[in-house]
């Protein structure tokens, strides 16, 4: 019963949070919309008893990834009011709409005809053994067979950080009467 009660507290606080990304007006706002919701399904790995998946729900992506979020919405500064109309392509309503509908009807065809969650396919990180901690083969799969693949995805964040800061720095505008002047 408890379960049950933890799962639509933790699904309602999730959905409110989902939906406040998008519907929120201001980025900082749904940022932390984003933070909420994440907290929501760590809550949920917790009740899991999946512990590790709930630490690094929030010491990754809520504190890391959002703040690394607030970081470049603060130093862009688009925490103002902008208008982000581009314009209306034709179709485009109609088209999402197909889309959704489409998305919707396969989601509902696996739910119906698939009838196990097994692939049957070996794991790719190594054989879960009751002597090793599962926490020491994934130490030992991401630190040594995908070690470059992790370093690429540190580089790759550290580059958008910089590219960040790069395209929001403002240039001072020109004095063209002290240009002047010293010609």
């Amino acid at each position: 019963m408890v379960d049950t009660i933890v799962f639509v507290i933790c699904a309602v606080i999730c959905l409110t949070g989902a939906i406040g990304v998008i519907a929120a007006r201001n980025p900082v706002h749904s940022a932390l919309m984003l933070v909420m919701t994440l907290f929501g399904i760590a809550v949920l790995f917790i009740a899991q008893e999946a512990h590790f998946l709930a630490a690094v729900q929030v010491i990754v992506y809520a504190g890391a990834i959002v703040v690394l979020f607030l970081f470049v919405i603060m130093l862009l500064g688009v925490d103002v009011a902008t208008d982000l109309e581009l314009g209306k392509l034709r179709g485009q309503k109609t088209a999402a709409a197909g889309f959704a509908v489409v998305a919707l009807a396969v989601v509902g065809y696996l739910i119906v005809n698939v009838d196990t969650t097994r692939t049957g396919v070996q794991s790719q990180g190594g054989v879960i053994d009751n002597v090793t901690p599962n926490v020491d083969l994934l130490a030992e799969s991401l630190f040594d067979q995908y070690v470059y693949a992790f370093e690429l995805t540190s580089v790759l964040l550290v580059v958008a950080v910089i590219g960040a800061v790069v395209l929001s720095r403002r240039h001072p505008p020109l004095d063209t009467d002290s240009a002047e002047a010293s010609n």
